[in-house]
C-alpha cells in the first residue's frame, strides 16, 4: 500500500523560504514519477513540479526558478524547496506519485496521492 505523508506548510511572508517534504512508502515502482500539485480555494488543482526516476525534472513557468524538486531515495522522501515565495503561491500542497514515467506536469499521469499541507504566503 503506497502512502504519502507531506510536512513543512506553514505561513511565511512574501520573499522567504519554506521547503515541503513528502515521506514516501510502499511505492517500489522502478520505472517512476513523482511530483508536487498545488490548489487554492476555487482554482483547478494545478502542477508544480515533477521529477522522474532518471532526476529529469520539469516545473510550472510560474515557479520556475524559484522552486525546486529533489529526492532522496535513501531516506525515500521527496523534497520541494521553495524560495522568493509571492502572496499567488498560497495553495495546499499535495505530493503525488505515478505508476510510470510521467511526460508532463498533469495530474492525469498521476495515481497515489498525500493529503496535503497549506502553504500561506502574506504581502
Amino acid at each position: 500500500q503506497v502512502q504519502l505523508s507531506e510536512s513543512g506548510g506553514g505561513s511565511v511572508q512574501a520573499g522567504g523560504s519554506l521547503r515541503l517534504s513528502c515521506g514516501v512508502s510502499g511505492y517500489t515502482y522502478t520505472t517512476y514519477c513523482m511530483g508536487w500539485f498545488r490548489q487554492a480555494p476555487g482554482k483547478e488543482r494545478e502542477g508544480v513540479a515533477q521529477i522522474n526516476f532518471d532526476d529529469n525534472t520539469k516545473y510550472a513557468d510560474s515557479v520556475s526558478g524559484r522552486f525546486t524538486i529533489s529526492q532522496d531515495n535513501v531516506k525515500n522522501t521527496l523534497y520541494l524547496q521553495m524560495n522568493s515565495l509571492k502572496p499567488e503561491d498560497t495553495a495546499m500542497y499535495f505530493c503525488a506519485a505515478a505508476r510510470r514515467y510521467c511526460g508532463g506536469l498533469s495530474p492525469d499521469y498521476f495515481y497515489y496521492w498525500g493529503q496535503g499541507t497549506q502553504v500561506t504566503v502574506s504581502s
